[in-house]
């Protein structure tokens, strides 16, 4: 399981600046995670204004 980010995303890039293994990219309309490097820390999570990272 690793976190994925939801609609609620606000493109802020908190959450990829807080990355500690820099599994977070920019996407189209929001931040995306790439499964296969989180390592499920809840950095993001914390990090993210919105809450919008979220264990899938």
């Amino acid at each position: 399981m690793a976190y994925k980010i939801s609609d609620e995303c606000v493109m802020c890039g908190a959450c990829a600046a807080s990355c500690p293994v820099e599994c977070i990219s920019q996407g189209d309309n929001k931040y995306v995670i790439d499964e296969t490097k989180c390592i499920e820390c809840g950095t993001c999570a914390a990090t993210c204004p919105v809450g919008a990272p979220k264990l899938d």
